[in-house]
């Protein structure tokens, strides 16, 4: 019963946006009623109060929930990658703990190598962290595992900084350009195409993609870059 309610949230988690997340909540907390110790309903839980933290008020109740549930999973000693990277995602975010976030990646990737998420989450990981040449060995075989990913945006997203970092500013604006398409409700897909046009000089095009971004995520504020847990070699930019 536990898992049907896991699998009842794990379409809620698909436009990675804070009402779908607070519906996808409310089945991983009767899942959890049902098996406390469920380390996959825990990574989910935790990811549904970091996607509300991010974009939905900065509410430190949801950062607080979110590492929690995330550390109780990595520290549960879990078999499945998918808890492990979903994990990983939030205390990359929400802690800033790079090392543990990393670590939880290897281990899901020598559970399964084949894993496409932990492919996925640990290419936007590695991003996040500066390290370009990873992340294109891992954004590049997740999308020859699985090219039609739930979360496939994560490898063009992840592809997209790593070309942000470089300055390779129009050929990251193609790849948040993919990312947008792989998943077209996620708002900070389109914050980042937005900026990375700006960076390449074009700036009624980023205009216009701030417009739609907006539409999406009326609230957004620029603390977003800063508390995501981007380096400051993206950050900044």
């Amino acid at each position: 019963d536990a898992y049907d309610f896991y699998l009842r949230a794990l379409p809620h988690m698909a436009s990675v946006m804070p009402a779908d997340a607070r519906i996808a909540a409310g089945f991983l907390k009767q899942a959890l009623e049902l098996d406390p110790g469920y380390a996959a309903a825990q990574a989910m839980l935790a990811w549904c109060h970091e996607i509300c933290f991010m974009r939905d008020g900065f509410d430190e109740a949801d950062k607080t929930a979110g590492l929690g549930y995330a550390r109780s999973a990595i520290a549960s000693g879990t078999d499945d990658s998918v808890s492990l990277a979903v994990s990983a995602l939030v205390v990359s975010h929400l802690g800033k703990e790079r090392e543990t976030a990393a670590s939880a990646i290897e281990r899901a990737l020598s559970l399964n190598p084949s894993s496409g998420v932990a492919l996925f989450f640990g290419a936007h990981i590695n991003a996040f962290n500066g390290n370009p040449a990873i992340v294109s060995t891992y954004a590049q075989r997740a999308l020859r595992l699985s090219p039609f990913d739930l979360f496939s945006y994560e490898a063009h997203n992840a592809l997209g900084l790593a070309a942000v970092q470089e300055g390779r500013y129009d050929e990251a604006a193609t790849h948040f350009g993919s990312s947008i398409q792989a998943n077209s409700r996620f708002s900070t897909l389109y914050f980042f195409q937005a900026v990375s046009l700006a960076l390449a000089g074009r700036l009624e095009e980023a205009s216009r993609i701030v417009r739609r971004a907006l539409e999406l995520e009326p609230g957004f504020r620029n603390k977003f870059f800063l508390d995501i847990g981007l380096i400051p070699a993206i950050a900044d930019k």
